[in-house]
């Protein structure tokens, strides 16, 4: 298999949804042109990551599965024959949430997965949290990946990575809006690390409050026969600016790396982890606007 190519969106949201719709649609072109596969789009682009305290507006805000603008982004993907993270505020209840839905190239919708780790300690108190992880097949022109997705906060859990890799994942298609320092890049670097596989983060440019740019892709092949030492698996990291930037993720040796390295689940001994499904939370980490 050739190399996927990810185009990272890192672009400024605009004013209004139909905006947002319109700038999308020539940034996917632009995408197109420059050989992507797949084109990601940040946070909840629909609205720009906006999350009002009033429900009403908030409600008002959020964009149904079946809407103009998701259907817009179907086509496009249809049109341009490449897929598409589109992100949005999803209409919802109660509450709207944080989503991310993936069109193949064909048009088809490959899954919506909405955000399980809810920035409860913030605005997003106010959305419903995602159920699950998904991961599914991609039918690309270089043929068929198997993608997953997590978006922002979820990164900061170990275990998001973690069961997407279980469930097969081969690469990670992130959304984000945070400023990404060295130690939110440090972990997208172990996540790629600890399940070898690839990860693609899209954020917002640096004009966007409370983010700068820095969308980054990592291949997660820490090792190479012909190195002497490790390597890092950073493939791309923007800069603070607006533009698309590309990842080119090599299939062939990422699957390769899979099928002989000790990572992932080759040495995992689940039976010692039982803890982990431990609903319990003590001192010092309990927190009252923790949702259960």
């Amino acid at each position: 298999m050739d190399d996927i190519r990810v185009a990272l969106l890192q672009i400024m949201p605009a004013e209004t949804l139909d905006g947002n719709m319109e700038k999308g649609q020539v940034y996917c072109r632009r995408a197109k042109e420059m050989g992507a596969d797949i084109a990601l789009f940040p946070e909840m682009y629909s609205c720009g990551y906006r999350i009002p305290e009033d429900i009403d507006e908030l409600k008002a805000l959020a964009v149904p599965k079946e809407s103009a603008f998701l259907a817009a982004f179907r086509e496009t993907a249809k049109k341009l024959h490449m897929a598409v993270g589109i992100t949005f505020l999803e209409a919802y209840e109660p509450l709207p949430r944080n989503s991310i839905c993936l069109f193949d190239r064909f048009g088809n919708e490959v899954y919506t997965y909405a955000k399980v780790h809810t920035c409860d300690f913030g605005d997003e108190c106010r959305l419903t949290p995602g159920e699950d992880f998904f991961v599914a097949d991609l039918d690309t022109e270089k043929g068929v990946v198997k993608v997953g997705s997590m978006i922002c906060y979820d990164r900061e859990f170990p275990e998001s990575a973690r069961v997407l890799m279980l469930k097969g994942a081969e690469l990670l298609l992130v959304p984000n809006a945070c400023p990404m320092e060295i130690n939110r890049i440090s972990q997208l670097r172990g996540r790629a690390y600890e399940n070898m596989l690839g990860i693609a983060t899209v954020n917002y440019p640096d004009a966007q409050p409370d983010c700068n740019g820095h969308s980054t892709a990592f291949d997660g092949i820490a090792y190479r026969p012909q190195d002497t030492g490790s390597r890092d698996t950073l493939i791309v990291e923007a800069d603070g600016s607006e533009g698309i930037f590309i990842a080119d993720f090599p299939m062939d040796e990422i699957r390769e790396y899979r099928g002989r390295e000790v990572h992932g689940n080759a040495y995992r001994r689940p039976e010692k982890y039982k803890l982990l499904l431990s609903g319990d939370v003590s001192e010092p980490f309990i927190r009252k606007n923790r949702r259960g």
